[in-house]
């Protein structure tokens, strides 16, 4: 069981679309005119590109103001030239709706995907994966999880790293030595986010 992504995948040229909206944006502090976007990214049509903000806007990566040709606002975005905002989402019970709480900018070199999001860990059973509880753990979405491969779990209220091997229609989950392996089948409140790209430790949480 696999919960929809916060963001829809990019296709190549709405990617190429939102990092120049995102650099665009660092470098001059005003957003770039659709001639602007489609000379740079050398789209022959300023409808072509208006259809690709409008794209954009309904996979939840910018809002648009009508009638405007800089009208556009980078959902999350704060940062300098090469950087790109990932979701803070907050997962809960009996559901696969992710509700994005806030925002922070990365590096882009760091972030493999423009899908992945970000989720605050809820307990301290994967100490031997370097995952404390209240690091925010990076998703990747749209990866395919392998047998052994660490993922992010919501269980129930959750959100959950474990090393991940599949039985049948079950998924075994492991963490440290001394936690017991976790089973999880179809009648169980779960779902693998999926595979963990990344960790991030507040200041706070350190130890």
């Amino acid at each position: 069981m696999t919960d929809q992504p916060v963001r829809a995948l990019l296709t190549p040229i709405e990617q190429k679309v939102y990092h120049f909206l995102l650099d665009h944006l660092a470098e001059h502090t005003f957003q770039p005119s659709v001639r602007d976007i489609a000379r740079h990214c050398r789209i022959a049509s300023t409808k072509t590109v208006t259809d690709l903000l409008a794209s954009l806007e309904a996979k939840g990566y910018v809002e648009r103001e009508p009638g405007r040709s800089r009208g556009v606002k980078l959902l999350g975005y704060g940062g300098p030239v090469g950087v790109t905002p990932i979701p803070v989402v907050r997962v809960a019970a009996g559901t696969t709706a992710q509700v994005v709480v806030s925002s922070l900018s990365l590096d882009r070199t760091l972030v493999p995907s423009d899908e992945c999001f970000l989720v605050e860990v809820s307990d301290d059973a994967a100490r031997s994966l370097g995952v404390l509880a209240g690091d925010l753990a990076m998703v990747h979405p749209v990866a395919r999880s392998r047998d052994g491969d660490t993922v992010v779990v919501r269980v129930g209220g959750q959100a959950l790293v474990r090393t991940m091997q599949r039985r049948g229609q079950a998924v075994v989950l492991s963490a440290d030595a001394g936690s017991a392996p976790l089973e999880l089948g179809p009648g169980d409140d779960f779902a693998v986010l999926g595979v963990l790209a990344a960790v991030i430790r507040p200041p706070a949480t350190s130890p």
